[in-house]
């Protein structure tokens, strides 16, 4: 008879889920023994990268993505990173080795204690099988959980159940299907149509999840077609419309009344694909401008019950999407040019303004490459000189979750190799996920790191501005030199302090990674 972990397997390789990023301890290697030579298994040294690397690589292939942590200790680990990806909706299957049955209820070392709530609530699901015989059931109803609900899931599993041989209803599983389909009536669609047809001066604001989703080409011609100003929702964490169009209207700030002012005017705001809204900073004021009117079209149930204001629809944003652009006669002004230039980039003394470096990846890179973010001071300057015109453009830790941005670019080159990849990190943020660099040297992943160091955490130092808590300790961090750093993790780097210098590493290629440090000078957000 078949074993739980052979029918395990088997599951994984039917679902294609053969790339498993982890951090093995003792109790996982029961699962991992005999495992097919179809599967990589792509090795992590800290478990926050090994998540970041997994949350790369499902929002580069749109799949679910296993990946393989040590108990509660390895688990607890993950759980900042697992933070954005609760966020970016990524579907990922966390599972964890467990002591044996008979050792868990005595806490003997490396039990699990209360495993199904030791990652609630970042988990959409978690569970541990009740019997070796549920194993594959609970590792099928995790990965359909992390499909239909577009987000992670958690499976602990006691060691002594992957040897366990099971009869032939354990081997049903492998021929399960579970399918999601949202698509509204033809009375909510209809509704929505005559409601945009009837606004006086609708505005568009769009979110991460219609990148996700593959709309960034059907939101730009939504936009263009009925000629919409376009915002993007507050707290990006992708990019679903090009920065540079004509019809862009930027990033909405984070704020409440600042949304509101911003959105002064328009008497109809139709939100795609995003929470209502993902505010930070706290600004209090009006949730809208007065005479406005809100609609959110999201297929995050969760999104649109807990939204404070406007009315929502839960259904597929595509499908809402082509009904507008069907439905609703052309009203696109003549126009001969879509794309607005980019302005001189800022300058610095002593050291590289932001934007310089900025304007130096948009004029040396692919127009397609991926950029992996993580450098919140340099927000406003990235805005400014970026022209990001096609889809998986642009990504940031979902959550504000530092140790996003190295790990992730590992997992975006791996998942989409026929892309280039660049991370632009912060000095500061570096530091959460540095031992990814490890993992892209081994695997020889072409990826490119470029590191901003100004020796500060500048969105903090911004956050004190704004808190009247400018003199506090804990902001600054000089002294860190991330050349030598990489070169001790196996990877390449060189250290750039002139623009020329920079045009000239950025315009050589690898088939690697590579790494280049620039000093350049603090900025803020905004």
């Amino acid at each position: 008879m078949p074993t739980a972990r052979r029918i395990a397997h088997e599951f994984l390789e039917r679902r294609g889920l053969t790339t498993i990023f982890g951090n093995p301890g003792s109790n996982e290697l029961p699962f991992l023994a005999e495992l097919p030579d179809s599967f990589r298994y792509v090795l992590g040294l800290h478990e926050g990268v090994v998540v970041g690397m997994a949350d790369g690589y499902a929002q580069a292939t749109g799949k679910p993505v296993l990946v393989n942590l040590h108990a509660a200790a390895g688990s607890g680990n993950a759980m900042g990173a697992l933070t954005n990806a609760v966020y970016s909706r990524s579907p990922l299957v966390l599972t964890a080795g467990q002591q044996v049955r008979p050792a868990i209820g005595m806490e003997a070392m490396l039990a699990n204690v209360d495993a199904t709530q030791l990652m609630r609530p970042l988990a959409g699901w978690s569970g541990e099988p009740s019997c070796a015989a549920d194993v594959p059931r609970s590792l099928a109803q995790a990965v359909f959980e992390a499909e239909l609900r577009r987000c992670p899931t958690y499976l602990s599993v006691p060691y002594d159940d992957w040897s366990a041989e099971l009869d032939a209803n354990a081997a049903v599983t492998l021929d399960r299907e579970v399918r999601r389909g949202l698509t509204p009536s033809e009375d909510q669609l209809t509704d929505l149509v005559e409601q945009v047809k009837a606004a006086r001066n609708p505005a568009l604001v769009l979110g991460g999840d219609i990148d996700t989703a593959g709309l960034f080409d059907r939101a730009v011609a939504l936009a263009e077609h009925l000629e919409l100003p376009a915002w993007v929702a507050p707290s990006p964490f992708r990019l679903p419309f090009p920065n540079r169009h004509r019809l862009f209207r930027g990033v909405l700030p984070a704020g409440i009344a600042s949304i509101s002012t911003a959105l002064a005017g328009h008497d109809l705001i139709l939100v795609l694909g995003a929470p209502v809204f993902r505010y930070h900073q706290y600004v209090p004021g009006p949730y809208l401008p007065e005479g406005s009117k809100l609609v959110q079209v999201t297929d995050d149930a969760g999104a649109a019950a807990r939204a404070p204001m406007g009315e929502a629809l839960v259904a597929d944003p595509g499908v809402v999407l082509e009904a507008l652009l069907a439905r609703i006669e052309s009203r696109t002004a003549d126009a001969e040019e879509h794309f607005v230039p980019n302005p001189e980039p800022a300058t610095a003394e002593g050291a590289l303004h932001p934007e310089q470096v900025f304007a130096a990846l948009r004029d040396t890179q692919a127009a397609d490459t991926s950029y992996v973010v993580e450098s919140t001071s340099t927000n406003s300057a990235w805005w400014r000189q970026m022209d990001l015109r096609h889809e998986s453009s642009y990504f940031f830790p979902a959550s504000g979750g530092l140790g996003f941005g190295l790990p992730a670019a590992v997992g975006m080159a791996m998942g989409r190799p026929d892309r280039p990849v660049v991370g632009v990190i912060g000095d500061g943020s570096a530091n959460y996920g540095i031992t990814a660099l490890w993992t892209a040297a081994h695997y020889r992943v072409p990826v490119t790191f470029v590191i901003l160091r100004n020796g500060t955490y500048g969105a903090l130092r911004w956050f004190g501005t704004l808190l009247g808590t400018e003199n506090v300790p804990g902001t600054e961090i000089p002294g860190l030199d991330f050349s030598r750093i990489a070169e001790g993790y196996g990877v390449p780097a060189t250290s750039v302090t002139e623009l020329d210098d920079l045009h000239a590493q950025l315009k050589s290629t690898s088939d690697g990674p590579r790494l280049i440090q620039v000093d350049t000078q603090p900025t803020t957000p905004e």
